[in-house]
């Protein structure tokens, strides 16, 4: 798999009872169609940390095969190594592209520990794996020297970073500063959706959205503006996207704004979440609403 342009991930919509399979079948299809450069499947947006083993290796049948072709990455993190190795074991047999893995703990993790599960599971792969910087949600930071470490082991071809600084030419720096320390074979993505266009033009090859998994439209049209160096069109059209971008601060994330979003338009049936999750609701569901008709994100 190669690690460029947009990386979708789309929710896995679910019930107490189980996986939703029709509606995920479908949002993995829309993004086929859509054009987008690679799928995203059981990342933070599609709720990984929640799921059985068994579920998470029927997701990743299922995006695999509703995928048409296109690669699909799946999220392989979990609290032991042991049970991540299982997870890589399950997605290399429905046929994964890549892995995506994060330092999921309850104790807090040293970075020799996090170090030796990338060396663990890294020695068992025969695909591609990306490393899922996301302290926002493992409680884990990342040095540059450590990201240096885990991208010189076997497989491992993409970094996905917290997001860049706000201003462009920072975020340049910042990226060349880490470029400057793993090989070259390994590409550096950027997550957090607002900023997306920034870390594209700032020189990351890829990004990975959570928008790109319900509107790829959207994020496409940002996307190919900053690969073909149109960075003031890909920075204008992010900007277009504020008021989104500060919703999903003002929720504490994507995840629950998204699920609310795809309910509103009847691609999954609510709720979708994994209790004790919600998607947003009132005043906030009603802005969010207005955002999807006024942006066009539909």
């Amino acid at each position: 798999m190669k690690f460029s342009g947009l990386s979708a991930f789309p929710l896995t919509p679910m019930t107490e009872e189980g996986i939703d399979v029709s509606s995920f079948a479908v949002l993995v299809q829309r993004l086929a169609a859509a054009g987008v450069d690679s799928i995203g499947a059981l990342g933070s947006t599609g709720s990984y940390a929640y799921l059985t083993r068994e579920e998470r290796a029927r997701v990743a049948r299922l995006a695999v095969d509703n995928a048409g072709g296109v690669p699909v990455m799946v999220g392989i993190g979990s609290l032991r190594t042991r049970d991540v190795l299982a997870h890589a074991e399950d997605a290399q047999r429905a046929g994964a592209s890549a892995v995506l893995l994060a330092p999921v703990s309850y104790q807090k993790l040293s970075a020799d520990e996090v170090y030796g599960l990338f060396e663990a599971v890294t020695r068992n792969l025969s695909v591609p794996l990306c490393v899922y910087d996301n302290p926002g949600a493992t409680r884990f930071e990342f040095s540059d020297e450590l990201h240096g470490r885990i991208a010189a082991l076997p497989n491992v071809r993409s970094i996905k970073i917290p997001g860049v600084p706000a201003d462009l030419e920072d975020a340049k720096a910042r990226v060349e500063r880490l470029r400057a320390l793993v090989p070259e074979q390994v590409t550096i993505g950027v997550s957090g959706d607002a900023f997306g266009a920034r870390g594209l033009a700032a020189g990351c090859g890829v990004w990975f959205s959570v928008i790109g998994g319900l509107f790829p439209k959207t994020a496409l049209a940002i996307t190919r503006a900053a690969q073909r160096g149109d960075v003031e069109e890909a920075l204008r059209l992010s900007a277009r996207l504020q008021p989104l971008w500060d919703l999903f601060a003002k929720c504490g994330g994507s995840l629950r704004a998204v699920a609310a979003a795809a309910e509103m338009l009847g691609l999954v049936k609510g709720p979708c979440l994994p209790l004790p999750l919600k998607a947003i609701q009132g005043a906030d569901r009603e802005r969010l609403a207005q955002l999807i008709r006024e942006l066009e994100l539909a």
